[in-house]
């Protein structure tokens, strides 16, 4: 069953919560690449960063059930229209749909905003990410063998990609994420 709850814009103030379901993760699996788990103030630097240019989600219950959020894919100037993302979940809700609601209304916003693709890369082996990724429509595109080291060992990275809306001759540029923040709700609720 899906535990009850909203999405909406993170905020500074989610911080702590965030960096309770990320630090394990980062302490135990190689599902993240990074090496030291980042404390309460790095967490909040992070979502003002972001939320300047790409949406944050989170998943709200009185307590945070997981986060989504977007960056950018490469910084060349023509990989603009297209960004990465990434989706946690704390064990207590895993399974129960807060991902793929959390994925769902994240590539509405960025199509809102003009972006094109969205990539995902999952550490290899992680059945339960790959399963959730294809679930909401990405498709692998390859993967990059050995290419991080932790905790002793080399790790291998699938990358794949779903595409938020179709490819056309003549874009805009994105919009920052601030200029749709205002209709980000009515977003969100739509795709319930």
């Amino acid at each position: 069953m899906t535990p009850a709850h909203q999405l909406r814009i993170a905020t500074q103030g989610d911080a702590s919560e965030i960096a309770a379901i990320y630090a394990p993760i980062v302490d135990r699996t190689p599902i993240t690449f990074e090496l030291e788990p980042p404390g309460e103030a790095e967490i909040a630097r992070r979502i003002v960063t972001t939320l300047e240019q790409f949406p944050w989600l989170v998943a709200d219950s009185g307590a945070i059930l997981g986060y989504a959020y977007a960056g950018s894919h490469r910084a060349r100037a023509a990989y603009r229209w297209s960004v990465d993302v990434s989706v946690y979940v704390a064990p207590s809700a895993r399974r129960t749909g807060v991902g793929r609601r959390l994925y769902e209304a994240l590539f509405a916003l960025l199509d809102a905003q003009g972006y094109f693709n969205a990539f995902a890369g999952v550490t290899l082996p992680n059945d339960a990410s790959l399963g959730l990724h294809c679930a909401v429509g990405f498709e692998p595109v390859g993967v990059y063998r050995n290419v991080g080291y932790k905790f002793g060992v080399w790790h291998d990275t699938a990358w794949l990609q779903r595409a938020l809306r179709r490819p056309s001759a003549t874009v805009a540029e994105p919009l920052a994420f601030s200029t749709i923040r205002d209709r980000c709700a009515a977003i969100i609720d739509a795709e319930r």
